[in-house]
């Protein structure tokens, strides 16, 4: 039947070539003029995990916490202190500039120069907070005594190493982004960066103060532009893979053909992007063009075929439908298999990534009609000679000698050995592999290099404050007994101590140290009076103090905050802290307590490294479960099933061992691309096994119908991973780590999936065979066997 259904679809398309490729064209004209239209998209809150439990926490407190999405821009004095008038004034400047951009939480700013940065002094009238800097004080007042005056309020109100830095050289502005408008526009990340640029850098830096700026705007901005760079690598990439593929079938028409029919889907796929309302996210870009590589992979497979069907006597059009028919079945069930382990990418719950995954999906469907449909019939069109194929088949002979060579694998005497040799393989990889990250293993933003400008000014602003960069907040319930019952405060009082003395954790900020802090600012500033009160009126009226800082409790007193600030936004360092938390919650319960997890940029972290963790087992099950039932589906073999699904177990179990020595966590950029490490392992698997499957049905026995195998698509095979691998691996030069990281993980994941598909699956079904004999002879996947 299914013979019957690929014959029917040849005589239709080759019988309507003109109308097919009209069609396609047009498609194309339309699809380019919304693919133009493609812009960069990225979003705090599509990076968060739908459901997961500490993003319900950060959603269900973000107006009374710190907020996750906050800037932190610092001006340092490249000689001298900060406390000159040109410094100070300089300072202003740049907070009233800040206040002024877009999408700035107004009243969540602050520095030196805002009202929310106050003293908190003890006169003879009582307690008066007053801030650092007051309203009355203009730049043009700024004399050597307000001046020292400023600089001891500072001090006094603890403002050293949090606004300004221990060494008095800089100081600091801190805003809190709304990533929508008050009319509900998503804010665009890459143009606000530009205007932290245009807006703060720029006017405030010069020879004499440098401006350091970061926060998730900065970073993703940073990164997008950076991506904008992938254009130059893929365009190279693309130079280098057209080479190569001239070198390989010495014709500028299967040159050109091929690489344009790879590059249609490509315009497909971004003019449905567009007309979808999606965007290209920063994370997401290099995408589409390693599913151009899937492409590149087939089209090699398609062109090999055809130049074989001329060198054995027929024309173009017969040897192009010959080519049709021969490849369909594995091309479509290559291309299927890889669509699914996209499509898998769904089961994570975060906005983002399920947007890379529609995108995947979108490119790896219209590949069957690219690559599998336009090109051949395309090729009909034009006319190659049987000199010219003879040429072609008499060169892939010359380059294929090694292959007989490497054929004999087949042999038992071979097959056996190569197998112990896979099965010590992979349990060696799945040992070194076992304790592999999930998550960032890089301090700074991970997707840049240590010495980029955005990682050298966090490495900067970390070692010149006390405040972490990076915090866990987290949320003590108390059914809104928090202001009237002091066991609340020592409750947290208890917590907070235990967590300041948790390796990895820079300081704590909590609504008990608030207490602490008032209390004793109210007993004549006491150093003894340093702690929790417990009489319930005078707790109750200090509580109310604490409730007018933002980020320390919740106005109806039902919840209560603590701010774990960290020393990075590693893995590592994030998992240690949030299981010390647990610990403690589970050691330390408290009748009408609820310690709850997580909000802060390091929780958001926390929980998409939760549902990464959570998700890869399930998506992995569900790509090699589609794997097997497709092949079952093709072949009806049991064999088929375990020869093409074996050797991609190990390919991935090495995978993983190479991002754990290279130091490249599981994260939402890098799982995508072992998705697509299988992907691209499938299709090696299905041209060799369809091919062998040809020769069994022919009535050959299993070590020549490996051998012919071999020979016939194995050059095409070989060919195209390196290809591709060296394409990929110019990527390791982009100013992008996690750019640099997928050239280096994605040209090592190609070289091992054709290993393994060169190796391991001709030895295994080898085995298997002569192991397991047939009760009946092999079906042939196709209606052609030359």
């Amino acid at each position: 039947m299914l013979n019957r259904i690929v014959s029917g679809l040849e005589k239709f398309f080759f019988g309507h070539r003109a109308i097919l490729l009209g069609a396609i064209g047009l498609l194309t004209v339309v699809m380019a003029v919304f693919a133009v239209q493609l812009r960069m998209d990225a979003g705090f809150e599509k990076q968060m995990p739908i459901g997961h439990e500490y993003i319900q926490t950060f959603q269900k407190y973000r107006g009374d916490l710190l907020g996750a999405n906050r800037i932190t821009i610092v001006l340092r004095a490249r000689n001298g202190s900060i406390w000159t008038k040109e410094g100070l004034t300089r300072l202003y400047k740049a907070t009233q500039a800040v206040i002024y951009l877009p999408n700035i939480d107004r009243g969540g700013v602050q520095s030196l120069w805002t009202p929310n940065s106050f003293v908190n002094e003890i006169t003879d009238e009582g307690f008066r907070a007053e801030p650092i800097i007051s309203g009355t004080i203009t730049t043009d007042q700024l004399t050597p005594q307000i001046i020292a005056k400023i600089r001891r309020a500072t001090s006094e109100g603890g403002y050293v190493g949090t606004l300004v830095s221990h060494n008095e050289k800089s100081a600091m502005i801190t805003a809190e982004l709304n990533e929508r408008d008050r009319f509900g526009k998503v804010l665009d990340y890459v143009a606000f960066n530009h205007l932290l640029e245009a807006k703060i850098r720029k006017p405030f830096e010069d020879a004499g103060y440098e401006v350091q700026i970061i926060g998730f705007a900065k970073q993703i901005g940073d990164i997008a532009d950076g991506a904008t760079a992938v254009l130059g690598f893929c365009t190279i990439a693309l130079l280098l893979t057209a080479l190569a593929v001239y070198w390989y079938c010495h014709s500028v028409r299967f040159t050109v053909l091929l690489i344009c029919c790879s590059l249609t889907s490509l315009v497909w796929q971004f003019g449905t992007l567009k007309l979808l309302g999606f965007g290209l996210d920063p994370l997401g870009v290099l995408v589409p063009f390693l599913v151009f590589a899937i492409g590149v992979s087939h089209g090699v497979q398609q062109v090999n075929f055809i130049v074989r069907e001329i060198a054995h006597g027929h024309g173009s059009y017969e040897a192009a439908r010959h080519s049709f028919n021969g490849l369909l079945i594995p091309g479509v069930l290559a291309l299927i298999t890889a669509l699914v382990s996209f499509i898998t990418l769904l089961l994570i719950p975060i906005p983002m990534v399920r947007e890379l995954a529609i995108t995947a999906s979108l490119g790896v469907a219209y590949k069957i009609v690219t690559n599998l449909i336009l090109l051949p019939v395309a090729a009909s069109c034009f006319n190659f000679t049987k000199v010219y194929a003879d040429k072609s088949l008499k060169r892939a002979q010359h380059r294929a000698k090694p292959l007989r060579i490497l054929a004999r694998v087949a042999e038992p005497k071979f097959a056996g050995v190569t197998l112990a040799l896979a099965v010590v393989v992979l349990a060696l990889a799945a040992w070194q592999s076992r304790d592999r990250v999930i998550g960032t293993l890089q301090p700074g933003a991970p997707e840049l290099r240590a010495d980029a400008r955005f990682n050298r000014d966090a490495t900067s602003i970390a070692s010149n404050y006390d405040m972490g960069l990076d915090w866990l907040s987290v949320a003590i319930e108390s059914n809104g007994t928090a202001c009237d019952n002091p066991a609340v405060g020592l409750y947290e009082d208890d917590f907070s101590a235990s967590m300041r003395s948790e390796p990895g954790v820079v300081s704590v900020q909590s609504y008990s140290s608030m207490l602490r802090k008032y209390n004793q600012g109210y007993n004549e500033d006491y150093p003894k009076m340093n702690v929790i009160p417990i009489d319930a009126e005078n707790y109750g009226a200090i509580s109310v103090d604490v409730s007018r800082i933002k980020g320390f409790m919740k106005a109806n007193c039902s919840m209560t905050a603590v701010h774990l600030f960290l020393t990075d936004h590693k893995a590592t360092t994030i998992n240690r802290i949030l299981n010390d938390v647990k610990q403690y919650r589970v050691a330390h319960p408290f009748p009408g307590i609820t310690v709850r997890l997580a909000a802060g940029n390091a929780g958001v972290l926390a929980a998409t490294n939760d549902e990464v963790a959570s998700s890869e087992l399930p998506m992995m099950m569900y790509v090699y479960a589609a794997i097997l039932i497709l092949v079952f589906l093709a072949y009806r073999d049991w064999r088929a099933m375990l020869a093409c699904c074996l050797p991609l177990s190990v390919a991935t179990f090495i995978g993983y061992w190479f991002m754990k020595e290279l130091n490249i966590g599981l994260t939402v950029a890098t799982l995508p691309v072992m998705v697509l490490a299988v992907g691209i392992g499938v299709d090696y698997a299905f041209y060799i096994y369809n091919r062998l499957q040809v020769h069994l049905a022919g009535g050959q026995n299993i070590v020549k119908s490996v051998q012919h195998a071999m020979l016939e698509v194995g050059e095409a095979t070989i060919f195209t991973a390196i290809t591709l691998a060296i394409g990929v691996a110019t990527w390791s030069f982009s100013a992008l780590k996690f750019q640099a990281d997928m050239g280096k993980l994605l040209a090592f994941m190609f070289i091992v999936n054709l290993v393994m598909a060169m190796t391991v699956l001709p030895a295994l079904a080898s085995v298997l065979e002569c192991r397991f004999p047939r009760s009946k002879p092999a079906r042939a996947p196709g209606l052609f066997s030359h």
